[in-house]
């Protein structure tokens, strides 16, 4: 038989690329996935868990420690463009040719286990910056942490996004389970920071390490390039991290070229600003209520109101509680058609939305909220329909 020669044709093997669809709870089939390499372990491994903010922190970490003059493994999840997005040594997506060499290695142990796509992507992951020998590697969790694929290798910081309701097929149905899953991120590490936290989360991340530190809300950073002014928490957990790893000699810079260069990071698909003729268009994958709900105090920053507001999520995921919340911030809703009975105007789905909603001959302002699928075909859609 023909190996399939690109990494999409690989990955395919697998399923659906869903962190969450395809989630199998345990850490015995990433054992079998690395068992036959030969790790280089970096200076400093950094899990990043939570519900909301993940990808976010980590893209600022990234940047804060690159400045440092360090070099650093990026893997987050999911990916809006293809899939070396994932996978990035110094910023760099990963090239094909490294993957698929990996791909050759890796898959046929990956199908014999049954490893889901999720956990094929972190083993990559791992063997790309262990070839690479970075120093640094941060690794965005998937669903939970105690049993996630990112937490089958150890890890020395721990940094705690906000913690909601998401995955709760998975991880439970109140806050407190939640967090009891997420709190497994800070296994084995001698640093662990969290982000500020409701009460009932507090205590259960605490409960699972005493020495927990929490980053303060807003540590003055400027202005950063990210908007939303959610971001500022990802961006203070961010400079807590750099703090933590400066103080005890991990680390070696300014305190003002790590706040520069956390306030320049640019982050794809969040608030993500995009001119088309003459309206203008944001992104962003808010893909449950608590995102949702975190981008509404900067909405009117951006446009108030909004022309058009889409929101189009995939079929697991509802929104239809969050949505009379937007309503204040859009002349009209528009949504998917299982949003029927909360939007003004519905269709089957998002290529027909835009198609007869958007006018790049209007000066409209438009949000287009919904996941990192709803962000790709967003993005497709436009650079297909550019005049």
């Amino acid at each position: 038989m023909n190996k399939p020669n690109s990494v999409d044709t690989w990955l395919e093997q697998l399923g659906a690329p869903a962190a969450d669809r395809d989630y199998r709870p345990g850490h015995a089939r990433m054992h079998t996935l690395l068992q036959s390499q030969q790790l280089h372990r970096p200076k400093l491994r950094i899990r990043i868990a939570g519900t909301n903010g993940k990808g976010s922190t980590a893209f600022m970490l990234t940047s804060a420690l690159q400045a440092a003059g360090l070099s650093v493994g990026l893997y987050t999840s999911p990916h809006i463009h293809c899939f070396n997005e994932r996978i990035r040594i110094n910023g760099t997506p990963t090239s094909d040719t490294i993957l698929l060499e990996k791909l050759q290695e890796l898959m046929p142990l990956a199908l014999e286990c049954g490893a889901s796509y999720f956990e094929v992507a972190t083993a990559l992951a791992l063997c790309c910056f262990s070839d690479a020998s970075v120093g640094m590697e941060i690794l965005e969790a998937g669903v939970g942490a105690r049993l996630d694929a990112t937490t089958a290798v150890p890890a020395d910081m721990a940094l705690i996004t906000p913690i909601a309701l998401d995955h709760q097929a998975w991880l439970g149905n109140d806050l407190t389970d939640i967090a009891a899953e997420k709190a497994w991120a800070m296994d084995g590490c001698t640093y662990a920071i969290s982000a500020p936290q409701s009460a009932e989360v507090s205590d259960m991340l605490i409960s699972h390490q005493p020495n927990l530190d929490f980053a303060a809300a807003d540590p003055g950073l400027p202005k950063l390039r990210a908007a939303g002014n959610h971001q500022r928490i990802n961006a203070a957990l961010a400079l807590a991290a750099m703090c933590q790893l400066q103080q005890n000699g991990e680390v070696n810079i300014k305190p003002e070229n790590t706040e520069q260069a956390i306030a320049e990071t640019k982050i794809p698909g969040r608030l993500q600003y995009l001119p088309w003729g003459n309206c203008r268009i944001w992104l962003d994958a808010a893909h449950n209520s608590h995102a949702v709900q975190s981008l509404l105090p900067s909405l009117p920053e951006l446009a108030d109101p909004f022309d058009a507001v889409f929101v189009f999520t995939r079929e697991d995921r509802d929104l239809g509680e969050t949505l009379p919340m937007l309503r204040t911030y859009a002349r009209r809703l528009i949504g998917s058609n299982r949003y029927r009975e909360n939007c003004d105007i519905s269709y089957a789905n998002l290529d027909t939305a835009l198609s007869s909603e958007l006018n790049p001959q209007s000066r409209e302002s438009y949000l287009i909220l919904g996941s990192f699928l709803t962000v790709s075909a967003a993005l497709q859609w436009i650079e297909e329909n550019r005049s």
